[in-house]
């Protein structure tokens, strides 16, 4: 089976290249050596974990599809069409999760760990995500009768399309286009660590799925990028296991089997204690705060 992402190397290469000239030529800060760097090392990561990954995604799908409820044909366009829609769907839901849950949020981490936001961002990828399952979100696909290479080849179509949303050069597109697909606009907002921009616009092509779901967000203000807790670290191991090894040391210390799970597949901030904080309880904690005097709206 070709893979569409080593493929699509060469393209990213002369595109972050492009990017870094045209960002240096107007003297803005989208980027930094260290943090590319580090992208960089994680991108290429992935891809050698990625021959052994997509191994036993293959052999997953591939055992799931013996099972199949229907079989159907791929040689017919509308079951490519069909395909692109229930993918996109799953990566939403796929890509929610991973923020509302620890275990998932482990191996997504990686990727909103760097606090700029340029074409190498979108190459600093998980190590784990594949071995910790991320695709069970997909295994309802071969089950209902799509072929295992068609949903993966329908995963990296996906995953090509959202390098090139990793731009601050692009600011807004046409309406039309910001209503449905998913856009650098939308995704900066995916990617700030401001408040109101925290787990808002989990699109994977189309931005649809966050109007239906009510996760979207519009872009008001430049995101301040990077985690709400900032590792401050360039190494890529500590980038790639940090929360892992996080989780691990509060499982150990949590004191009871229950919060255990919670500290495990919990939102992450959840402690049993009090003593870190969700993002439903961060906002919630904002909306019950007093207005500042210059917050208040005067009479007129």
């Amino acid at each position: 089976m070709k893979d569409l992402i080593q493929y699509a190397i060469p393209g990213f290469v002369i595109l972050l290249v492009a990017e870094v000239i045209v960002t240096a030529i107007q003297q803005k800060d989208y980027y930094e050596a260290k943090d590319t760097a580090s992208s960089l090392s994680m991108g290429i990561g992935n891809v050698i974990v990625g021959f052994v990954g997509k191994a036993i995604v293959f052999g997953a799908y591939s055992l799931v599809y013996q099972f199949r409820l229907f079989t159907i044909d791929m040689s017919q366009w509308w079951a490519w069409g069909l395909l692109f829609f229930a993918d996109d769907f799953s990566y939403y839901w796929f890509h929610r999760i991973s923020h509302s849950s620890r275990y998932f949020w482990a191996s997504h981490v990686v990727h909103h760990s760097s606090r700029k936001y340029n074409l190498g961002t979108a190459l600093r990828q998980t190590w784990t995500g594949t071995l910790s399952g991320a695709w069970l979100f997909w295994v309802w696909l071969p089950l209902i009768g799509f072929s295992p290479v068609a949903v993966m080849t329908m995963q990296a179509i996906s995953l090509l399309y959202q390098f090139w949303i990793h731009t601050e050069h692009i600011d807004r597109l046409p309406a039309p286009i910001e209503f449905i697909f998913n856009t650098p606009s939308h995704h900066r907002v995916h990617h700030g660590s401001n408040l109101a921009y925290l787990d808002k616009n989990h699109a994977g092509v189309l931005i649809i799925w966050d109007r239906l779901f009510g996760t979207f967000e519009p872009e008001t203000h430049r995101p301040t990028y990077g985690l709400t807790k900032n590792i401050d670290s360039h190494n890529p191991l500590r980038i790639a296991f940090h929360e892992w090894s996080d989780i691990a040391r509060d499982v150990i210390h949590a004191g009871s089997f229950r919060n255990a799970l919670g500290y495990l597949f919990g939102p992450p901030g959840w402690s049993h204690d009090g003593s870190r904080q969700t993002t439903k309880q961060l906002l919630k904690q904002q909306a019950n705060r007093p207005a500042q005097p210059s917050e208040k709206t005067e009479a007129a």
